[in-house]
């Protein structure tokens, strides 16, 4: 028995399953509705189900704009900036060092990171110190471990460093 035939078989077995109509949506389409969304970090929840217009996030898959009504995925993020657009139409930014993002049926976004803090709380100098310091350990100052460590860090800063400009 091919697989279609087994696939027509479990419909019989189920008719519910296709009594809905599927439902249509265009590639990037505008919603007027909001979407729920929790960024949630290990020691605090930034947002908890609350209502925002849009986010972009830096999917590994590339820079995304989840708006309402977004087709359902889970993205893997990579150091870089979460913008949230909210309601007030206020832009809140929020610096990620990575991550998941879960876009769920019913206009939902859960955000899971390790470490998150606002835009606004880091000095571009301080950045920049640390990026020489990193530098210095990954070419050549310090063990194998010592390296590998500078190479992450220095990844995470040079993406911070790209946003602060």
């Amino acid at each position: 028995m091919n697989s279609l035939r087994i696939a027509r078989a479990a419909l019989r077995v189920r008719p519910t399953a296709v009594r809905a109509p599927l439902q249509r949506r265009g590639y990037a389409e505008a919603v007027a509705d909001k979407i729920k969304l929790s960024l949630s970090l290990p020691h605090q929840a930034i947002y908890k189900s609350q209502d925002v217009v849009q986010v972009n996030i830096p999917a590994v898959s590339g820079e995304m704009g989840v708006l309402a009504n977004h087709v359902p995925s889970i993205e893997q993020l990579k150091p870089g900036l979460v913008e949230v657009i909210e309601e007030s139409g206020s832009n809140k930014q929020y610096f990620l060092s990575g991550g998941f993002a879960v876009v769920q049926p019913g206009s939902k976004l859960s955000i899971n990171a390790v470490e998150g803090y606002a835009l606004e709380d880091f000095s571009a100098e301080a950045v920049r110190a640390q990026i020489a310091e990193a530098q210095k350990i990954v070419s050549g100052g310090g063990s194998q471990q010592d390296i590998a460590e500078a190479q992450i860090e220095l990844e995470v800063l040079e993406s911070l460093q790209a946003v602060l400009k």
